[in-house]
């Protein structure tokens, strides 16, 4: 299979992507392809994005549904369109959101906290098998009375791991933002610390499957992170904490050794793994262009 046709293939199989809404959308606006790239280019040019390419073969295959809009892309064509993603048919519309607009709800607490309590159901874990305790409520126990005196329950520490460009920083600074629970995350506390110990040992500071790494590097850079949720374990202080986590998360004794120092101090573990489509991970790394990625 050539690169062209992988590239559609992926492009297919994309949940909820209608190319047909982004052709819509440009015959109302009266334009043609080559116009609406020459637009597009002003409009990304405008808002700061990097301004892609837009000659009307690429804007004829993302209509055409052969390739999908990268990140670039798709920013560009809801400011030239004054539309959202679902409404331009890159997406489905998310939970709160009528044609991808957030819905209005002004002081209506009510129907905020339903929102959000349908918005963590779908990326939390309701009923779970591995023995630890479900953490919705407890996010929105946390979120409602932020400010306002201590929530129920005891601390909980919050471990979100998955592979890279899947989302868990992204969802551990969402439930940090929400909760006002201590975040902690990997990669900003010990990214230097390991790039000048690989430059030492004479590697790529941003290699991160050399052997020397495994060896020398990892154990470490995790000790350190590990050492820091100990501190507010220790303190009963409710954390979220983000990495990679692949050896360990999938180690049912490492994990039960975590559990049990938390149990020794009255604090909830909740481990989280983050799952992505390959397509969109390797979209997020691409677009990310951090040199770790390489």
């Amino acid at each position: 299979m050539t690169t062209n046709q992988l590239v559609g293939e992926m492009a297919r199989n994309r949940s909820g992507w209608n190319p047909a809404k982004l052709r819509e959308s440009r015959e109302l606006h009266g334009l043609t392809l080559e116009a609406a790239g020459e637009q597009l280019r002003q409009t990304a040019r405008k808002a700061g994005l990097t301004a892609p390419a837009a000659n009307f073969q690429t804007l004829w295959q993302h209509e055409q549904g052969e390739i999908y809009p990268g990140p670039h892309y798709r920013r560009a064509y809801c400011l030239l369109y004054r539309s959202t993603e679902p409404e331009l048919g890159f997406r489905r519309a998310l939970p709160g959101e009528v044609n991808g607009t957030p819905t209005a709800y002004a002081d209506d607490d009510r129907a905020r906290v339903a929102t959000l309590a349908a918005t963590l159901s779908r990326l939390l874990p309701e009923n779970r098998d591995d023995g630890f305790p479900p953490i919705a409520e407890r996010v929105l126990d946390a979120w409602r009375t932020r400010g306002h005196g201590p929530t129920s329950g005891r601390p909980l520490l919050v471990l979100v791991g998955g592979f890279a460009g899947s989302g868990k920083s992204e969802v551990a600074r969402f439930l940090a933002q929400l909760t006002g629970w201590a975040l902690l995350d990997k990669d900003p506390l010990c990214r230097p610390l390991v790039e000048h110990l690989l430059t030492e040992l004479g590697c790529d500071p941003n290699d991160r499957h050399s052997e020397t790494y495994r060896r020398e590097v990892r154990p470490l850079e995790y000790q350190c992170l590990m050492e820091s949720i100990y501190l507010n374990i220790d303190n009963g202080l409710s954390t979220v904490a983000t990495a990679p986590s692949v050896a360990e998360l999938t180690d049912p004794a490492w994990t039960q050794r975590l559990a049990n120092r938390c149990q020794a101090h009255q604090v909830d573990l909740c481990p989280l793994w983050i799952t992505c489509d390959e397509d969109s991970m390797r979209e997020y790394i691409g677009f990310r262009s951090a040199a770790r990625d390489a």
